[in-house]
């Protein structure tokens, strides 16, 4: 899994590539944690190149979510492939999520 991490404004975009499953995720979960531990953050998780995802990395999003409800910050998964969407709509969290199609859309929704 390859991680990019880019600002645009004040927002926090990571880019993944690769497969984000139990070997990998650890990695983005410390990645994650310096940004969503700041109060009012506001991050992009861009999946445009990330074919297969499993369970732990579906707990790395929701851990990342919970705290971004509880430190008044945002969260926005963009760009997601068919079959990383179908492992979202399964597991009925794509109702959960702030799902966008493109990585300008994320930025809107992170915005306001």
């Amino acid at each position: 899994m390859k991680i990019q991490q880019r600002q645009a404004g004040d927002v926090h975009v990571f880019e993944l590539a690769g497969e984000l499953d139990f070997h990998t995720s650890p990695d983005l979960r410390s990645k994650l944690q310096p940004v969503t531990e700041k109060s009012s953050h506001k991050v992009i998780i861009n999946l445009k190149k990330v074919n297969y995802i499993d369970s732990s990395g579906l707990a790395t999003f929701v851990e990342a979510l919970q705290k971004a409800k509880r430190s008044s910050g945002k969260l926005v998964l963009t760009e997601l492939m068919p079959s990383v969407r179908s492992v979202f709509e399964i597991a009925k969290l794509d109702k959960v999520f702030t799902l966008a199609a493109t990585e300008a859309e994320a930025l809107e929704l992170a915005a306001s």
